[in-house]
């Protein structure tokens, strides 16, 4: 095993950096398992019991998907040669003569990281993949899965590699000095819009479950959450292509971001309903990670401070207070509030990286000279422009490009469930459930639960008699009166 780490071997070339290597495939990693098994498990535990199955396959599936199209034709749309000055050239990426080459972005000024392309395909995946994912998380609850099928890998082809070009491949926003760090706007402004697009497009869950919407299990939404959350150390540390400062800071900014913006929120939810929500926490801990997001390794500690405390108050505001007086928002059935905690806190994380990019920060990553946020003056003022306009170029592709693929699908399948399915829910779908147990999450009704009672009643009166007739062959009579008298008890 020694000879493994003998730097004369082919496998070991004289560019390979072993550490930066090892800390790429780690956060490759950490980034997977926000999706695999985080947000399947987030997605399957904070929904209804009806809809675990369903929600917790729609990422699964997505996971899959978006992996064998990357390597078949995405990768090097999003990363490869130019064809648009938003869009590269699509091809294969699965020789391992061109795995084994030293990554390199042909169209990026950023240095040849010190690994191989094996490794950058693969954590550019896991970024492409929880994209995806989080989209889904609008339309749970309703979808038609087969037009979700159809409609991962048309989404990834036509949105999500247009954005990764045009920010992190080269493209144009790159050349003019847009600032991404780690997906602000490539992964949460995309997701969260689109995710609101297609929600629209859609249409609203049925009114009951509009009305009444209970996770069936706070614990493991919790453990979702925290795979979310931990996993985010590999989504931004990961994000300079090696293991040094500007990850050490990124990945500080991250946890910090989100601690501050999970407490502000759960400060407001105190203040004005009077108790603290668990899903109001995991809310706010998610508008805190996507909102340092593309500024995690730029801007200094003390403005992660006040990135937390910004994508805490605002997403809060408008998901609590701006929804409930307007009636477009109102009309569009966001299931998880993806555009508020995705898009929104996307949006004010890229301002915020306009306002406070530090320039000795910046000088370590960008290849671009004196970028600097607003802040800090020497021009500052003009990359807040330019912060403002990569956004519109995102949020407005993605509303066409995700319009233009759900209309097209529809002509062939079916957006939404049917309305009896839509009742059902897991069974209809996947003729799969959850939990073998009958029920809701709702509180009991017996007006509504009749038939299960019933049901039940039959049961018991069955043992009753089923008792009553053996209990004599074994035991004495003062038994039998015994069990007879549980079982009148237990049928009550």
């Amino acid at each position: 095993m020694a000879g493994a780490y003998d730097p004369s071997l082919p496998a070991v070339p004289e560019w390979l950096n072993k550490g930066d290597n090892a800390w790429q495939l780690t956060a490759a990693t950490l980034v997977g398992l926000q999706s695999m098994p985080g947000l399947v498990i987030l997605y399957a535990s904070i929904v209804k019991k009806k809809w675990a199955v369903n929600s917790a396959f729609m990422a699964l599936y997505a996971f899959a998907a978006v992996l064998l199209c990357w390597v078949l034709l995405c990768y090097k749309m999003a990363f490869g040669d130019e064809l648009l000055p938003f869009w590269g050239k699509g091809g294969p990426a699965f020789d391992q003569g061109y795995l084994k080459e030293q990554a390199k972005i042909p169209n990026s000024n950023v240095p040849a990281p010190y690994f191989p392309m094996a490794t950058l395909v693969y954590f550019q995946f896991t970024f492409a993949a929880i994209t995806t994912i989080l989209v889904a998380g609008s339309v749970l609850g309703r979808m038609n899965i087969k037009a979700w099928m159809a409609f991962v890998p048309l989404w990834l082809i036509f949105s999500y590699t247009v954005g990764a070009y045009s920010i992190w491949g080269g493209g144009f926003l790159y050349q003019w000095g847009v600032i991404d760090y780690s997906g602000g706007y490539v992964i949460h402004l995309s997701s969260g819009v689109a995710g609101f697009v297609a929600a629209y497009w859609v249409g609203p869950r049925p009114k009951a479950d509009r009305e009444r919407f209970p996770p069936n299990n706070v614990l493991l939404m919790l453990a979702g959450a925290g795979l979310l959350w931990m996993g985010w150390s590999g989504f931004n540390g990961g994000a300079p292509y090696a293991a040094n400062l500007t990850s050490s800071i990124a990945v500080l900014n991250t946890n910090l971001s989100a601690a501050t913006s999970l407490l502000v929120w759960t400060t407001l939810d105190v203040i004005f309903f009077g108790k603290p929500s668990v899903i109001g926490a995991i809310q706010g801990m998610v508008t805190g990670l996507a909102g340092v997001t593309p500024g995690a390794g730029l801007i200094q500690t003390w403005a992660a401070i006040i990135v937390g405390i910004v994508s805490g108050t605002v997403p809060w505001a408008s998901m609590m207070i701006i929804h409930k007086k307007s009636a477009l928002l109102q009309k569009v059935d966001d299931t998880l509030a993806v555009f508020y905690t995705h898009a929104v806190a996307g949006l004010l994380g890229g301002i915020m990286t306009g306002l406070f990019a530090h320039p000795e920060l910046c000088v370590l990553i960008l290849p671009l000279p004196e970028t600097n946020g607003a802040f800090y003056g020497r021009n500052g003022g003009k990359q807040l422009l330019k912060q403002l306009a990569g956004a519109a170029f995102i949020a407005v592709w993605n509303v066409v490009s995700t319009t233009i693929i759900l209309l097209a699908i529809r002509v062939f399948i079916p957006l939404r469930m049917a309305e009896e399915e839509l009742g059902i829910g897991d069974d209809a779908a996947h003729g799969e459930e959850a939990y073998a147990l009958w029920g809701d999450g709702e509180k009991f009704d017996a007006t509504r639960h009749v038939q299960q009672l019933r049901e039940i009643k039959k049961l018991h009166i069955l043992l009753m008699f089923m008792v009553l007739e053996v209990s004599p062959l074994f035991y004495d009579f003062s038994y039998s009166s015994f069990c007879y008298f549980l079982c009148v008890l237990f049928s009550l």
